[in-house]
């Protein structure tokens, strides 16, 4: 058997084989505490005589391999993380391109419409929780969002003015048929 102090002493030498081992600060302290605590756990099965660090490193090196065949066997298994950090992926240059458009649009809205849109549908809030906080009632509320998003649409997606359907054409799109 040996002695607590003994144990402690070996602290520092087993904390860069754990570094060694591991890489990562916080998984070294890991270790070296799962160390101490299986050699305590298991003091009695010590021989005197035995180097202490030989022993101790030992039980740590046991305990590190272990925790890498479980990690590599379960953890990447079903663990989610590195399969999200594979999958997620940045904003693409049109989605930002798309964002400063709609921002100039909004620009050229009536400043109540630009409000009313910003309330519901950037901030999330209710018609409800807009009309309390502008104080006019929720049909005004509903009716300016109304507008809001048609004056949106329209400002976003101007009526192509360079080509009329003629009007015989119309009729048959408008029943479902193309005319060839």
């Amino acid at each position: 058997m040996f002695k607590q102090e003994a144990l402690i002493g070996e602290m520092d030498k087993l904390r860069k084989f754990a570094q060694r081992l591991t890489k990562n600060t916080h998984n070294t302290e890991d270790l070296v505490q799962a160390t101490m605590l299986r050699a305590l756990e298991k003091k009695e099965f010590f021989q005197e005589g035995t180097n202490l660090f030989s022993w101790t490193s030992k039980i740590m090196f046991n305990l590190f391999a272990s925790g890498h065949r479980h990690k590599t066997r379960f953890d990447t298994q079903y663990d989610p993380e590195h399969y999200i950090d594979q999958v997620s992926v940045r904003p693409t240059q049109e989605a930002c391109v798309d964002l400063v458009t709609v921002n100039e649009s909004m620009q050229q809205l009536s400043a109540e419409h630009r409000e009313i849109l910003l309330m519901i549908s950037a901030k999330g809030m209710s018609y409800e929780e807009v009309s309390t906080a502008l104080r006019i009632p929720a049909g005004t509320v509903r009716s300016r969002m109304s507008r809001a998003r048609h004056h949106l649409l329209a400002i976003l997606n101007p009526p192509v003015a360079s080509y009329q359907i003629p009007a015989y054409m119309q009729a048959s799109i408008a029943q479902g048929r193309v005319a060839a």
